[in-house]
């Protein structure tokens, strides 16, 4: 969500924030548990059966700005159910809010995208939404919504609904940026999609010269809309000893997809704290990488210690600095994962953290016998 109610007016595709992530999972009511009492968020809304939808279900779920829906199918023969037997539990959908979802499919698609559907109006006692959607890498599309005349719990066809389960937030904010892994050579096709298209700006680019250890490297590109609310760092394999964390997920998800979720906080201390308790498990770096973090990053506002103990990452750019921590895969395979990420000024992505980040994936991979 994450709302800007002034867009840039050089911005030549106005969008208003992230509306909502969708992911298709083979269980959502558990998945949804999940999410409640590992990662804090609130059961908000809900459609399938009881609500007049017969092929699928749907749990919304809240915290603060971010909004996640997880959807599985009824059916063994639908595009839900194959997208999850292919891919695993995986994002669908990047949902973007914008003032005019028609207008803005049509000059996505008039500027050479492939439409996924065409503009459709919903309506219910709660008012009126329009939907459209475009493809963009792999199987992921982006649905914009707009929903200035509606004040319903999510979408026409759901319910407001709340779960039994005390859920607690544990201070996630808003989704800072997500991430898209693509397939060798794909990286700088789909950032001129994202320019060609939808007016996006080339923020920042890393070679394998910025992303590499020992064994692999990969390439990214970060690209961004003119408010910069929207950001979509790219990455793709690049030559390595040894197998990629890229090649691995594209092995595992079968092709091109969200790779993970980057959502920010205030108190990273506080919100790692407490998603630690709750059993989330976190990739780990060496105790000797906090050895020259005081020299390196200089004086933080955070205690050292707590950082340490939490095993959080820090790096500084020319507009401050940040910290950031980063799950381990939230399912079965090892694909989508969240970032924690806590920004003190900074505008990069802990550039400084690439080769203690990598060489933990690295560990992780080594365990499951695919690097």
């Amino acid at each position: 969500m994450n709302v800007l109610t002034n867009p840039s007016p050089s911005d030549t595709f106005p969008i208003n924030g992230t509306d909502h992530l969708e992911l298709y999972v083979g269980n959502a009511k558990q998945s949804a548990m999940y999410y409640m009492a590992a990662l804090g968020f609130e059961l908000v809304a809900y459609c399938g059966p009881e609500t007049g939808i017969y092929d699928r279900v749907s749990y919304v779920l809240q915290q603060n700005k971010v909004r996640i829906v997880l959807t599985a199918s009824l059916q063994p023969d639908t595009e839900i159910a194959r997208h999850v037997s292919l891919h695993g539990d995986g994002v669908k959908v990047l949902a973007l809010l914008v003032d005019d979802a028609g207008q803005a499919w049509r000059l996505a698609v008039d500027r050479g995208a492939e439409s996924a559907f065409e503009p459709v109006r919903m309506k219910d006692a709660h008012g009126e939404v329009t939907l459209a959607a475009i493809k963009t890498y792999g199987d992921t599309i982006h649905t914009f919504v707009e929903r200035n005349n509606y004040n319903g719990p999510f979408l026409p066809g759901f319910e407001a609904r709340k779960s039994t389960f005390p859920s607690r937030s544990v201070g996630l904010k808003y989704v800072d940026h997500c991430v898209g892994n693509v397939e060798l050579g794909a990286m700088n096709k789909w950032v001129k999609f994202y320019q060609d298209v939808m007016g996006f700006k080339l923020l920042i680019t890393f070679d394998d010269k910025d992303i590499s250890t020992e064994y692999t490297a990969l390439m990214s590109k970060v690209v961004s809309n003119g408010n910069g609310y929207i950001k979509f760092p790219i990455n793709e394999p690049a030559k390595g000893k040894k197998r990629s964390q890229i090649d691995e997920y594209l092995d595992f998800y079968k092709g091109a997809g969200v790779q993970h979720i980057a959502v920010a906080t205030d108190d990273i201390i506080a919100t790692v704290g407490q998603m630690r308790e709750n059993g989330v498990d976190f990739l780990r770096v060496p105790e000797t990488y906090y050895e020259d973090v005081p020299t390196r990053v200089g004086e933080i506002n955070e205690n050292l210690d707590d950082i340490k103990r939490l095993n959080i990452l820090v790096d500084r750019d020319e507009d401050g600095y940040l910290l950031q921590i980063f799950t381990k895969p939230i399912q079965d395979r090892p694909t989508v994962f969240f970032e924690i990420i806590q920004r003190n000024g900074a505008t990069s992505f802990g550039k400084g953290n690439f080769k203690a980040l990598f060489e933990a994936i690295e560990r992780e991979q080594e365990l499951r016998g695919t690097l």
